[in-house]
């Protein structure tokens, strides 16, 4: 933390004119994280800031290219830098692309039968089986092994039913599997028994079953063979994964994938079962395809979903079975109904999230349309993806095969950056990884050991935790009663924030005193001590912090800074009165301070509380606090949020597709301006088709913990925003558009 990169320059021209934007794509943290390597590594990367300050278009095609790793560096400086130096500056320039360079480095070190899962089949696993082992089939979400047992069981001769016998553990059944396996011992069958997870109880029966047949001493026919499925769960038994074959098959990835596998399972008397051939053809088509698109935006985290569902084969198949008897039955399509009985029922039943329910809803319109009966009818704008013209079944599947391999974003309808978004994802999960695995017990640079590291650290932010706050220090009348009693409805606001941030102060000051006492050895070091000292050593907030503090994703120099500003606030509103504008990330429990400006306006005009809502105005020409001279006559001035996945258009005042690359941006000071008698929008209803009802959150995660209220505690409320001519809700719906008070920086 006390390493100071110098700033980033400006660079001269042929003219001799200074260009300040020439170093314009580099962020500043991103010139920050390049100097400092260059400290750190001086034989491999010395004089290399001063070379990107020296010709900064070429090494801005270098970083923006579509496979930094595999292009050269610039200058000479790929002749001297090792394929984990090179590794590091992609991390650095591209985090988004570290995934994909990790993957090629692996290749040139190790080899690429490293980067590549083998495929397998049971033709090749069966030679290795035998009678006294059992094969393991570990399960993976949209897996299901069954199906290809049953093929290869065909295959060889042990028909299902007659000598392959299937039983799914649960409740009961526990003694009908033994009876399988002993007869099966005897006769030479094969026996199945499938979600070994969902069997706590009979566990112990089945590791001493196992053991049993394991044993030398037991007669068990050459032709036995047990098969077990069962999902990752420690309940299972150790001695039989000790003991046993372990396979594991991982569902199909892609759009494409999983519409191979929806019509690889469908037979061609089923696909020409309904009387109405040509849209029941059309329909199945379009329904694969939602499903497929439904389970796939998972891959893009919040953006995608605010919680994963887990959609599987048993949804789409319930489906068809719905669509089939509603055009068997109604001389006309009806739309309404298959599209209510299919997205709130069948698929709706699995989601929790009112927001991810509408989601749900606008994704599933562009399928289940009469637009969908057309040839003409394409689901996304590229052309790429339509249903086929009515044919056979056989026509459907060759239909599916010229799909594109890999998606592009807008097959779900969402902004080219979505994949940004995504491949950051990955990375920082490979880095969690990563930091997870290295060793703790090392000498740090300079031969520092972790606790001299640790403690020093600790020392640092330790002066800079701010003095808890006193109200005592409120400026005059800022807690006086009104005539009736009561305090302003603010007032109490404050009062609260007040008082959780000191909880969270005084959280600071004992566990950092605490965590130096422990490392010097004068008090024991426990394990939530433990957990802390890793923490800060891998430059993440504490465990201990996170559950008195606000939610945030930042790393620990990035949460300290945020603390202390939001301390700031809290103090100077304390001290001088309320503020022009209000800083809403600064907030513990922002729906609270939301309350509270209502019920202001509620007491002002005498009204009901429960007849008032937001109405919303972005202001024009004023981005940030500093640009806003007065408070407004009702409601508050709101600054410090920003847009997620999207940008606001500052000249012509609505919201607008983010440019490329760029992932958030802020919003200008907007006027939350109570109204008495205004109901925005339902969710599910017809929405405004000049306006997007934006959900802000807390933080990028969006799921949070579901309340008494029924709602996500990280949801604060819908923003009305207006939107671009052309477009209408469901394109910022499908975008994943939100509105956020904190970034993960």
């Amino acid at each position: 933390m006390n390493y100071v990169a110098p700033a980033k320059p400006t660079t001269t021209g042929s003219d001799g004119e200074e260009n300040k934007d020439a170093l314009a794509w580099l962020s500043d943290q991103t010139w920050r994280n390049v100097c400092y390597l260059e400290q750190e590594l001086p034989v491999s990367l010395q004089g290399f800031c001063a070379a990107i300050a020296g010709n900064p278009s070429t090494h801005q095609a270098w970083a923006t290219s579509d496979s930094p790793f595999e292009e050269d560096l610039p200058g000479d400086t790929e002749a001297r830098v090792s394929p984990f130096v090179k590794l590091t500056l992609v991390k650095v320039f591209r985090e988004e692309k570290a995934v994909t360079a990790a993957q090629q480095y692996v290749g040139i070190e190790l080899g690429e039968t490293f980067t590549e899962a083998p495929p397998w089949t049971l033709d090749d696993v069966f030679p290795d089986t035998d009678c006294r082992t059992p094969v393991v089939f570990i399960l993976s979400t949209g897996a299901d092994p069954s199906a290809m047992l049953q093929r290869f069981a065909t295959k060889k001769g042990w028909l299902p039913g007659e000598r392959l016998h299937i039983v799914s553990l649960g409740q009961g059944q526990g003694p009908v599997a033994e009876a399988l396996v002993e007869k099966g011992q005897v006769s030479g069958d094969w026996v199945c028994l499938q979600n070994c997870h969902l069997a706590k109880s009979w566990m112990l029966s089945l590791e001493k079953m196992v053991e049993r047949i394991g044993s030398a001493a037991s007669e068990t026919h050459d032709d036995f063979r047990l098969w077990l499925t069962s999902m990752p769960a420690e309940i299972f038994p150790t001695l039989v994964l000790q003991n046993g074959i372990k396979l594991t098959n991982e569902p199909p990835k892609g759009v494409r994938a999983n519409m191979k596998r929806a019509f690889n399972d469908l037979s061609p008397e089923q696909f020409e079962s309904c009387s109405k051939p040509g849209p029941y053809k059309k329909l199945i088509f379009a329904l694969s395809t939602f499903h497929a698109v439904a389970q796939e935006r998972r891959k893009f985290g919040p953006l995608g979903w605010n919680i994963r569902y887990e959609f599987n084969a048993s949804d789409v198949e319930c489906s068809m079975l719905t669509l089939k008897m509603f055009l068997e039955e109604q001389p006309e399509v009806p739309w309404a109904a298959l599209v209510y009985v299919t997205g709130q029922i069948n698929y709706g039943g699995r989601v929790t999230d009112d927001l991810d329910r509408r989601c749900l809803m606008s994704i599933l319109k562009k399928y289940y349309t009469e637009n969908v009966l057309s040839d003409h009818y394409k689901f996304t704008p590229s052309g790429a993806y339509y249903a086929p013209p009515e044919g056979d079944l056989a026509s459907f599947r060759e239909h599916i095969n010229t799909l594109p391999l890999t998606e592009a974003p807008e097959v779900f309808g969402m902004h080219p950056n979505a994949d940004i978004t995504f491949q950051m994802q990955e990375t920082r999960r490979m880095m969690d990884v990563v930091l997870s695995i290295q060793p703790r017990a090392t000498s740090g640079e300079g031969g520092k050991s972790p606790d001299d590291i640790v403690s020093t650290l600790a020392a640092e932010i330790e002066a800079q935790v701010l003095p808890a706050m006193d109200v005592d220090d409120a400026v005059d009348g800022l807690f006086d009663r009104t005539n009736s009693g009561q305090l302003k409805s603010l007032s109490v606001v404050l009062g609260q924030e007040i008082e959780r941030f000191n909880t969270l102060t005084r959280t600071l000051i004992v566990s950092l005193a605490s965590l130096r006492s422990a490392i010097k050895g004068t008090i024991v070091m426990t394990g939530d001590l433990e957990t802390m000292h890793a923490a800060l050593l891998n430059n993440r907030v504490p465990e201990i912090w996170q559950k008195s503090g606000y939610p945030s994703l930042k790393p620990l120099g990035g949460w300290m800074l945020d603390y202390q500003l939001r301390i700031k606030m809290m103090s100077t509103w304390l001290k001088n009165g309320e503020p022009k504008t209000f800083w809403l990330p600064g907030f513990f429990f922002p729906q609270g301070f939301m309350t509270g400006v209502l019920q202001t306006h509620a007491r002002k005009y005498a009204t009901a509380i429960d007849s008032l809502n937001f109405n919303f105005e972005v202001l024009v020409g004023k981005e940030v606090a500093r640009d806003v001279v007065e408070s407004p006559t009702d409601g508050v001035f709101i600054d410090g949020l920003f847009v997620d996945n999207a940008m606001w258009n500052r000249q012509g005042g609505y919201l607008d597709e983010s440019k490329p690359g760029v992932m958030q941006s802020p919003l200008p000071v907007i006027h939350f301006k109570p109204v008495e008698g205004y109901a925005p929008p339902a969710l599910l209803a017809e929405a405004d088709e000049n306006e997007y009802q934006c959900p802000l959150y807390k933080t990028s995660v969006r799921a949070g913990i579901l309340s008494t209220t029924g709602q996500s505690t990280n949801f604060v409320l819908c923003v009305g925003l207006p939107i671009k001519k052309g477009t209408d809700s469901d394109f910022w719906v499908l975008q994943g558009v939100a509105l956020l008070c904190a970034l993960n920086e």
